[in-house]
């Protein structure tokens, strides 16, 4: 009887709903005191660097320094040396984010986890994850 009243029990715990988004990232932004400008896709930045000239259009390829890391500050990806990327090949938030960016300009830019790789992310990625990216647009072609 017991075995079966747990089975039950089990089987009738609700899981806990995951806080969405925007909770987590508003809550991360007042704890660490950041002024952020908030974009109409839900991505948070801060244009650490503005740079001069024209922005990139969704059909440039940038060349970038950048550092990937999460809420809790881990590092899953960083590039210090400058890549080049054809944006429209990049996940949707670097495709909204680095065309608020001109040649020389540098921002931080928190990107909601349906802006990232949500549910299908590679190797090293948690599932649903939001990420934060320090980005330096250092040049982009047309």
């Amino acid at each position: 009887f017991a075995a079966m009243l747990l089975l039950v029990c089990a089987c009738n715990k609700e899981e806990e709903p995951e806080e969405p988004d925007n909770v987590k990232i508003e809550r991360f932004v007042a704890e660490n005191n950041l002024n952020t400008t908030v974009h109409p896709s839900g991505i948070h930045y801060i244009i650490t660097k503005t740079g001069t000239g024209a922005n990139p259009t969704i059909n440039a390829t940038i060349n970038v320094r950048y550092k990937g890391y999460f809420l809790d500050g881990s590092v899953f990806d960083q590039v210090g040396s400058g890549v080049e990327f054809p944006l429209k090949n990049l996940i949707e938030g670097w495709k909204i984010a680095v065309p608020l960016l001109q040649k020389g300009g540098k921002g931080t830019f928190i990107i909601p986890s349906a802006l990232g790789y949500g549910a299908n992310p590679p190797p090293g990625i948690p599932r649903n994850a939001i990420l934060i990216f320090d980005i330096e647009l250092i040049d982009f072609k047309e």
